[in-house]
């Protein structure tokens, strides 16, 4: 009953502002030169340049060969799966045990979540499902944290789903903003639990998401979950700040907008990945939702300023100074919410050791693709951090990405390719209003032609 006493005072928004202005803090404390890091030599990173490209064609080569029936598009999966362990050994520096962790726990998460993705709703693409299944595997990644086994759950399913279809339409420039509040103010009495009939197909594959919330966390006994989606809703609500131009959020502003947004996210992760928080699971769990907000504003940065959202990155971008501070700054916070996460009971160092890579990657990979907003100077004293050469992560990122990059290919034969008893989440199989037929949701279905998803 003490947990979840300690959750419930997680889910006032009072905590969330405190927590807001803490997050901030250290973000603020970590402005300093860029901090010392392990360090590749160019043979290093030749060595693993070269494992890299051998797994690549490998799995090229499996991705070019028919695969007409499902036992090739299993044996497929099996021999791509095969090509990881060595690739992930050289290239990614991992051991056995890290390598059985991504394919036995992420990538079983991720097969299991396209699967269930596409039988949810059947008109949702390849990159609206990737854009709901990061959050799937933040979600995930959360649980051994907080002693649960890794598992694609309900409510993470759900969860993860309002992604493509709330936020791609907030951030759509095309929608009025009266439109946009309108939605929002729907979207919030249906998490707060008030019976609403869809009004269109977005409305539908929304009410349907949190259904699949409430089927795992009744509201009577769980009400901690909805203060906490409630949070991010309101985060989400106020971020629409950061679309009306460059010029009208100041530096401070635009930070706490992004730590409220990225924090309540992923406390919204935790939350639903175990029902109740501790205090310092909460802090945890709600610094590193900032750091991958910021480390997403780094990486979309073009984006960002073509349709005119402020973040700190395009503010610095439009101003024509270079990002060097920020970049160094995200790296030195990053070290800052691993120390958070260290000081969790729970969760293997494996694990632990696996996350901080990974999110080290992701502002490396970042400032690689955004390499026009930095000085030479910079660049070359953060590249030999990398254990990639900048050019490189550029050149492979274009030959893996787009709708006909080797990601959408695998994508597809690992989604298709799932065993039915084993990687189909129970969630879809019970509950008629969710599940599709025939690839079709017939709540879906019903609606007018004109109701698209975004």
């Amino acid at each position: 009953m003490g947990r979840m006493s300690d959750c419930h005072r997680a889910r006032d928004w009072q905590w969330v502002e405190a927590e807001v202005a803490e997050t901030a803090a250290i973000w603020n404390d970590c402005a300093a030169a860029l901090a010392p890091a392990p360090q590749f030599t160019p043979t290093e990173q030749a060595r693993r340049e070269a494992a890299y490209d051998e797994g690549l064609e490998a799995v090229e080569q499996e991705a070019r060969r028919p695969q007409r029936t499902r036992v090739h598009r299993l044996e497929a999966q099996r021999r791509v799966v095969a090509v990881f362990p060595r690739f992930a050994s050289i290239a990614l520096g991992l051991d056995d045990n890290s390598v059985d962790l991504l394919t036995g726990g992420f990538l079983r998460v991720g097969t299991q979540f396209a699967r269930a993705a596409r039988r949810f709703d059947a008109s949702l693409g390849v990159a609206e499902i990737i854009q709901a299944c990061r959050n799937a595997w933040s979600a995930c990644g959360m649980q051994p944290m907080l002693g649960e086994p890794m598992k694609l759950t309900a409510s993470i399913m759900g969860y993860s789903l309002l992604y493509p279809y709330s936020d791609n339409y907030l951030d759509d420039r095309g929608v009025s903003s009266s439109v946009k509040r309108e939605f929002n103010a729907r979207f919030r009495d249906r998490l707060e639990g008030r019976p609403l009939s869809p009004r269109n197909h977005r409305e539908t594959a929304i009410w349907a998401a949190i259904e699949l919330i409430e089927q795992q966390y009744p509201r009577q006994r769980f009400s901690d979950v909805y203060d906490c989606l409630l949070a991010i809703h309101r985060a989400q609500s106020e971020s629409l700040a950061q679309l009306n131009g460059l010029a009208r959020c100041g530096d401070a502003d635009l930070l706490r907008i992004s730590c409220a947004k990225g924090g309540t996210s992923v406390l919204a992760d935790a939350c639903l990945a175990h029902g109740w928080l501790r205090p310092e699971e909460s802090r945890f769990a709600f610094a590193w939702g900032v750091l991958l907000q910021l480390g997403d504003d780094l990486q979309d940065v073009r984006e960002d300023l073509k349709r005119g959202s402020a973040t700190l990155f395009t503010r610095a971008a439009a101003q024509r100074q270079p990002m060097d501070s920020l970049a160094a700054q995200l790296l030195a916070f990053g070290d800052r919410v691993a120390a958070l996460m260290d000081e969790l009971p729970d969760g293997s160092p494996l694990l632990k050791n696996l996350l901080r890579m990974s999110w080290r990657s992701l502002v490396l990979m970042a400032i690689a693709t955004a390499h026009q907003y930095f000085t030479p100077a910079f660049l070359a004293a953060v590249e030999p951090q990398s254990a990639f050469r900048f050019e490189f992560l550029r050149a492979r990122q274009k030959r893996l990405m787009g709708r006909k990059g080797l990601y959408a290919v695998l994508f597809d034969a690992f989604r298709e390719a799932g065993e039915a008893d084993d990687c189909e989440p129970p969630m879809l199989q019970d509950r008629p209003s969710v599940s599709l037929a025939g690839g079709v949701n017939p709540c879906l279905a019903a609606l007018p032609e004109e109701c698209t998803v975004c």
